[in-house]
């Protein structure tokens, strides 16, 4: 397999582009093909059936577009899928889970909060990672409905999802929270909003640094890293209208192309 193969990225839309971000940044050598499924978002409210289909048919498409391993930079799809992903095909396959482990373990409050889809906290894989840490610690859930809507029609610091996130926190602001865990990659695009709500002490964290470090793990077990000293390409494909991608993406540079793909 060639080594300047693309790592294929997919998500339920434009919010992978966190983690994609952390990978590039971390592997600034590797090219990658980045798959946008707006057309479909959110995967968090949909049976686990269709989250299933959807990302097996987004696997397919990526590796029919070359690449030599695959980031499913979507909670929901990581915590739905993953297995079945890794049983159907062939090549390595990185999920994204929510990062309770840290939180838990340094919490001085005992007391996090999560704030994810609920597609991915009514999972079985959410579910048994939570339970490893929750024996002395309260974790207060939030089902984030909404904000991945908004998220994708571009209103990440608009008034209407200031207005929303107030509603959402008010439980881990009553709880004392002094970690927020972020289990959905759109979320990192609320952390500016988030930091006016939040009391300074309280420490966000998400999935994207952990990711882009296992992946980099992975390319070398299986000497898949691209060494070739050359100006990467990166491709993004929306299938519904690629104008919030491309404005994610827009302090990106390296030969980056955002372009609208029917998937």
């Amino acid at each position: 397999m060639s080594n300047s193969k693309p790592i294929g990225f997919f998500d339920s839309g434009v919010g992978g582009t966190s983690i994609w971000k952390e990978v590039m940044q971390l592997l600034p050598r590797e090219n990658s093909i980045y798959l946008s499924d707006s057309k479909n978002a959110p995967y968090g409210e949909k049976p686990i059936e269709e989250i299933i289909a959807l990302s097996k048919k987004n696997t397919e498409k990526l590796i029919a577009m070359g690449c030599k391993i695959i980031v499913v930079a979507c909670n929901t799809a990581t915590t739905n899928a993953i297995r079945i992903l890794r049983d159907t095909y062939p090549l390595p396959i990185i999920g994204i889970e929510p990062a309770i482990k840290p939180a838990a373990l340094n919490s001085r409050t005992k007391s996090i909060g999560i704030l994810a889809t609920k597609g991915t906290l009514s999972s079985k894989l959410f579910s048994k990672t939570s339970e490893l840490y929750s024996e002395d610690i309260n974790i207060i859930e939030v089902v984030g409905n909404g904000l991945v809507r908004l998220i994708e029609q571009g209103k990440q610091n608009s008034a209407e999802i200031k207005e929303l996130l107030f509603e959402l926190l008010k439980p881990m602001l009553d709880a004392k929270i002094d970690y927020l865990v972020l289990g959905c990659s759109h979320y990192p695009y609320l952390v500016p909003v988030l930091k006016e709500i939040l009391p300074a002490e309280v420490t966000i964290i998400d999935s994207g640094e952990a990711v882009a470090r296992q992946t980099k793990k992975v390319l070398l077990e299986h000497e898949l890293m691209n060494n070739e000293d050359h100006k990467p390409k990166h491709l993004l494909f929306s299938n519904a209208d690629s104008k919030v991608l491309a404005k994610l993406v827009a302090a990106e540079e390296n030969n980056l192309e955002v372009s609208y793909l029917d998937f």
